[in-house]
């Protein structure tokens, strides 16, 4: 069992293609069956099955090794970059993950420092909602990422209070108030966005004993603001994410009864595990935004 055939392994996981892994790798289709049938023959158990109409698929032992094959490739990482590192140079791969708020607003400036004053580091990009993010990091395919609570499952630093804010038409009776209760909401039709965005909006409802009528499922602010405008329903929304919309002409904000405030983190599946590459990113985003350097 070598590197490579983990490596190998791992991306056909990722990619769902014997194909498309080989190409990544720059290997032959005949070099990534004959690597993955070594591997299993000295595993001597069946890792993938090749399915004409899914693709490729991974067994129940399939499932648990990858991850498993991850931290071990990890390993073999954070080895190289301690010896790179004794040596005075840098190298290693960051595997980041975000969601839009974060990709728009706070990553871009994080990946130009990091290229400035770490220019031999490498970094893989995936983007997605809260819940992909949380799984990504459970299975290690990603190394940090950005995530809201609850977070027992990871280490976690904190990155930014979010306050969140109501979305309602301007013809609605709650549009004339200065500020809406949440209690107010109670029984009003909500559109929610879904993939752990939601999380923070049902423990509001639930610590002030209010009764939240999901009427709509959403996966992004851009379709909670077209049925806003068609009178479907009510949202709350956070102040960021704002800013990555236009609001339609006949949508207001309105600020919340008490003002409930939103935590995004940083997390890592353990700190004392990551890699020196990782905790440079850690130690760049810290001195960027948390320490008086951006807000």
């Amino acid at each position: 069992m070598t590197p490579s055939q983990l490596s190998l392994y791992v991306k056909i996981a990722e990619t769902g293609s014997f194909t498309r892994a080989g190409q990544e790798l720059n290997m032959t289709q005949p070099a990534v069956s004959r690597a993955i049938s070594t591997l299993e023959s000295e595993l001597g158990v069946t890792l993938l099955i090749r399915d004409r109409k899914q693709g490729v698929l991974l067994t129940d032992i399939g499932q648990r090794l990858l991850v498993l094959f991850r931290e071990i490739l990890n390993g073999y990482h954070k080895v190289e970059q301690e010896v790179v590192a004794e040596k005075g140079g840098e190298v290693g791969t960051v595997r980041v993950g975000s969601f839009p708020i974060i990709s728009t607003n706070f990553l871009p400036a994080i990946l130009r420092e990091m290229g400035e004053k770490h220019p031999g580091l490498k970094f893989e990009l995936y983007e997605g909602s809260i819940a992909e993010i949380k799984l990504w990091l459970s299975s290690r395919r990603i190394d940090v990422g950005w995530i809201i609570p609850p977070t027992e499952e990871f280490e976690t630093l904190p990155f930014l209070q979010d306050r969140l804010c109501l979305l309602i038409r301007d013809d609605h009776p709650l549009a004339n108030r200065p500020l809406v209760h949440i209690t107010d909401l109670g029984h009003e039709p909500m559109i929610l966005c879904k993939g752990g965005f939601e999380t923070p909006i049902y423990e509001l409802f639930r610590e002030h004993e209010a009764v939240l009528y999901c009427r709509y499922d959403v996966h992004n602010i851009h379709t909670a603001l077209n049925m806003i405008q068609e009178g479907l329903g009510l949202a709350i929304v956070s102040r960021i994410s704002l800013s990555l919309s236009k609001l339609p002409p006949n949508v207001v904000v309105r600020p919340l009864e008490p003002q409930p405030i939103r935590e995004i983190q940083l997390a890592v599946p353990s700190l004392s595990e990551s890699s020196i590459a990782v905790k440079l990113f850690l130690q760049t985003a810290k001195n960027l935004y948390l320490s008086g350097g951006k807000e």
